[in-house]
C-alpha cells in the first residue's frame, strides 16, 4: 500500500490571476491537485476585484502583474485590507512593482504550483 502524497493546500481557498489561458489552466489543475480549492482564475482586474468582493474566504492569492497592460495592483490592494496573503507572478523586473507590495514575494514565470504553495502556506 503506497502512502497518499502530502497534499499541503487541502480546503484553501486560493485565487488565481493570470490572463494567459495556458497558465491559468496549468497553474489552476496544480493547485487543484495538491487539494486547493482554486477561485477563478479571473484574467482581468475587473474579474478579479469581482471574485474578491463576492467570495467570504480566501486564503491565499496568485497575481500576474500584467493582466492585458492593466497592472494588478488593485487586486493586492484588496487583498492587503482583507490580509489575504499574495504572492506575484510575472516576467517582470522587481523594480515594476510598488513600494507598497514590497513585501510580496515575486517569482518569474513559468513557476511550479508546488513552489507557489509553498511560498504562500509554508
Amino acid at each position: 500500500m503506497t502512502a497518499r502524497p502530502l497534499r499541503s493546500l487541502d480546503g484553501r481557498r486560493i485565487l488565481v490571476v493570470e490572463d494567459e489561458f495556458l497558465i491559468a489552466d496549468d497553474l489552476c489543475n496544480g493547485l487543484a491537485a495538491r487539494g486547493a480549492v482554486v477561485v477563478g482564475p479571473a484574467p482581468t482586474v475587473g474579474a478579479a476585484l469581482e471574485l474578491v468582493a463576492r467570495t467570504t474566504r480566501l486564503d491565499g492569492a496568485v497575481l500576474d502583474i500584467n493582466l492585458g497592460g492593466e497592472p494588478v495592483f488593485p487586486v493586492a490592494e484588496a487583498l492587503l485590507k482583507r490580509r489575504v496573503p499574495f504572492l506575484f507572478t510575472t516576467g517582470y523586473d522587481a523594480f515594476h512593482i510598488p513600494p507598497r507590495f514590497a513585501t510580496a514575494e515575486r517569482y518569474m514565470k513559468p513557476v511550479k504550483p508546488a513552489v507557489l504553495a509553498a511560498a504562500l502556506f509554508g
